[in-house]
């Protein structure tokens, strides 16, 4: 199925580098893994290096999920019927936006439904279904929006972000019981601040009177590689949080001994999705900027790459098994959503990437 044209003939060979006007020498270059026809949501890499993409609900695809094949090309993930509308029998997916590759090569992804949310898990090295997680009250409340998730292989546990607007929240998935629990229910740490989104000379997230509209509550979700910290933040706010993995598992905490143990860890622009290598420097989906930045150690915000055509709204950051991070972008401003009905996104998207400052791992 050729709905992605790829700019090179393979992930493995060397790519054409995008270039960046204001890339600065010797961070890594900015390189185009492949063009797409329809709008990315968001993507993960396999430890043998097969490249997952979940196609935004926005933008109404046929296929939920798909694979970037070396050649540009794209096939339904897992399979056809998978990939497809879910029906009666429970197969298929209804809309599909986190989606995570472990260690272990299964690929989990977050199926958000009308009547419920679940988590379906496909073994990609037997090639079968490995598991679902429905994800249902409490830990869903009225409004939720589940939206990225974060695989802690170390306690056994998925975490998953909950941008609603009014009751942004993070989810605990337990992943040998099953169960999930809702936690930081409207803590200041996942609430959407009154920021406006300034994308391509117009404005999002306020009305004309300057009031909030439609804000995004917490995102982007990550965990290092050490499986120690658990890094977050909403969508719309200029703070990067995080909090132990250890604290976060531990179903023993209230919330207020959880929110105590909070940190902020940094300063950070308005953004999608956010990945982190094992050096503490967080990479962040730039929204307002056209770019991907990177929050460091010290709590520092720095862009490391910008890109007028390829960034615009870099949705979702994934490591690679070859140190790459891999980024999707998807005009997601330009959808009809944001547009009184009327889709205003134009084809290519872009499946970019770029060498880490320090090494990372799949799943991250």
């Amino acid at each position: 199925m050729n709905i992605g044209k790829s700019l090179v003939s393979g992930l493995a060979c060397g790519l054409l580098c995008a270039g960046c006007a204001t890339q600065p020498d010797p961070e890594p270059r900015l390189e185009v893994v492949a063009e797409l026809s329809q709008g990315p949501g968001n993507i993960a890499v396999t430890p043998d290096g097969r490249v997952i993409i979940s196609q935004h609900p926005l933008y109404r695809p046929e296929l939920r999920v798909i694979e970037l094949l070396p050649d540009g090309s794209v096939r339904p993930f897992p399979n056809a019927a998978w990939a497809a509308e879910r029906n009666d029998e429970d197969i298929g997916l209804d809309g599909v936006l986190g989606i995570q590759a472990g260690a272990d090569g299964i690929v989990w992804m977050l199926d958000n439904g009308r009547k419920s949310s679940r988590l379906v898990a496909w073994d990609t090295r037997e090639d079968e279904l490995h598991r679902i997680i429905e994800v249902g009250a409490p830990a869903r409340a009225r409004g939720s929006f589940f939206n990225d998730i974060a695989i802690d292989p170390v306690h056994r546990t998925i975490y998953i972000s909950d941008a609603s607007a009014r009751n942004p929240a993070l989810v605990v998935v337990d992943l040998e019981s099953g169960a999930a629990r809702r936690v930081l229910d409207r803590h200041p740490s996942v609430m959407a601040e009154p920021i406006a989104m300034v994308i391509g000379g117009n404005t999002y997230g306020v009305d004309k009177d300057g009031q909030p509209r439609g804000q995004i509550g917490v995102d982007g979700i990550t965990i290092d590689p050490a499986s120690e910290w658990v890094y977050y933040g909403a969508s719309q706010s200029e703070d990067l949080w995080r909090v132990r993995a250890a604290d976060l598992a531990d179903d023993s905490l209230t919330d207020a001994e959880l929110a105590a143990r909070i940190e902020r860890y940094g300063d950070r622009p308005v953004c999608d999705g956010i990945t982190v290598d094992s050096a503490g420097n967080v990479y962040i989906t730039d929204l307002t900027g056209d770019a991907i930045g990177v929050t460091d150690a010290t709590g520092a915000y720095r862009v490391l790459h910008r890109d007028e055509m390829r960034l615009r709204w870099p949705d979702s950051l994934a490591f690679g098994p070859d140190n790459y991070v891999y980024v999707v972008s998807n005009q997601l401003h330009l959808s009809a959503p944001f547009n009184r009905g009327k889709n205003l996104a134009e084809p290519p998207f872009y499946v970019l990437r770029f060498k880490a400052l320090a090494p990372g791992a799949v799943g991250r």
